[in-house]
């Protein structure tokens, strides 16, 4: 039976927001923000008011949450002062309502009308133009930490897949170099499978668009043909969460890369896909089921197709630090130990061993939360290589705690 006393008055869900913190003079704030890119609104909020957001479940009304307050910190918050920070909440769409859901409805629409995907990071995140981008690239390539000059020991044999940070560009570009060297040196097949991170969460596991993507260097066509097998042959509900491509910038990033390392030299297509889950995600019967009929799906529609395809896995590996939910930030001697954990993970990969990576994953705990698995083991059980090989590994530092990303090029033959 349904409890009528919830339906009485709001019950406040907080949507899947990303946060961070943030230090001005001696007070400590969090910053929040929409990763789906519904809002593009920020909130900066005392750390008390951020302890509440706990609450905001869809399973405590106002009152008990005004409770929980007078609980931690021994003082009353007044109900005026609490349904401010809800309606500003609310208008700003980071709660679940009427409100996000038209916006989000809108959203699809426009997205589904458009004829591309429109570039959202360039001019913010890389060159808004083809000569600025060309030569940012070139000067990540020619960097002290870039590949060097001399041929790569791999040139001219078909190369079966990479994996690559999403990493911010002008930080981490000279760690993606080193993996696009080996795709502008080696042999590759017209078609590549861009299998993204989606942060923003995905409720089918994985999320593909047929729409072609914007970059400063022209469009990148997605290959229409596998698209529409994998269409055909069931694969339909993993178009659902398209509007998830709109604001990811985990698949945008490599395609300027891509262009430039394949695509200057003979016409490419591409099938962009997010992907988002956990190895414990896997455990689930059911959701394990789903991401074997994609697989599944996607495989008969390459074969049916007759292309090869070269696979890109958009990927970051730890992220340590109070900005992800540690409570102080890492010290040098704990970055030296996730790296080693990182190195002894991605030996796994190396062997493509993807039930390997999994179970390394889960008897952490996934304390270090590598928000790269989802592509990576997906990358693992769709080629047939020899054997991966870590090119470059390297982190970047995310906010004024020192809160660290790990991140690392690796090449499958």
């Amino acid at each position: 039976m349904t409890d009528p006393v919830k339906h009485a008055q709001p019950f406040p869900l907080l949507r899947n927001l990303q946060f961070s913190p943030l230090k001005q003079q001696d007070e400590q704030y969090v910053v929040l923000w929409d990763p789906t890119g519904l809002s593009h609104e920020k909130l900066i909020v005392p750390l008390n008011y951020f302890y509440l957001f706990q609450f905001f479940d869809g399973e405590h009304s106002p009152e008990r949450i005004g409770a929980e307050y007078l609980k931690q910190f021994g003082e009353f918050l007044m109900p005026d002062r609490l349904q401010r920070l809800i309606d500003d909440l609310d208008e700003k769409l980071f709660l679940e309502g009427d409100r996000a859901q038209a916006a989000r409805a809108a959203a699809v629409s426009a997205y589904r009308t458009s004829p591309v995907r429109r570039a959202a990071f360039a001019g913010k995140a890389y060159a808004p133009d083809a000569v600025g981008l060309k030569r940012e690239i070139e000067s990540f390539f020619s960097s002290k930490e870039g590949p060097d000059i001399k041929p790569s020991a791999n040139a001219g044999k078909r190369l079966k897949a990479i994996v690559t940070p999403h990493y911010d560009l002008r930080q981490g570009g000279p760690i993606y170099a080193w993996a696009y060297k080996e795709v502008q040196e080696a042999d590759t097949p017209e078609v590549f499978l861009v299998i993204g991170t989606c942060h923003a969460g995905l409720d089918h596991g994985y999320a593909l668009t047929d729409k072609d993507f914007e970059t400063p260097f022209g469009m990148m066509a997605g290959d229409r043909q596998v698209l529409d097998l994998v269409r055909e042959k069931g694969g339909s509900p993993f178009f659902e969460d398209d509007l998830s491509h709109q604001n990811e910038h985990s698949i945008e990033f490599q395609l300027p890369w891509l262009h430039y390392a394949a695509g200057a030299r003979k016409p490419i297509t591409i099938v962009p896909v997010l992907a988002a889950f956990s190895p414990d995600d896997l455990t689930d019967t059911g959701f394990n089921e789903q991401v074997e009929r994609f697989l599944s799906v996607l495989k008969e529609a390459f074969t049916e197709s007759g292309k090869a395809y070269c696979v890109v896995a958009s990927a970051e590996l730890a992220h340590i630090g109070m900005r992800y939910g540690d409570n102080k930030p890492p010290t040098d001697f704990s970055f030296h130990k996730c790296m080693q954990a990182d190195l002894e993970m991605l030996k796994h990969v190396e062997t493509l061993d993807p039930g390997g990576f999994a179970d390394y994953i889960r008897k952490e705990g996934n304390t270090r939360r590598i928000s790269g698995f989802a592509p990576i083991y997906t990358l693992l059980r769709l080629i047939d290589a020899e054997k991966g090989e870590v090119l470059r590994y390297d982190r970047g530092v995310t906010d004024q705690f020192n809160s660290t990303v790990t991140y690392a090029s690796i090449a499958f033959y």
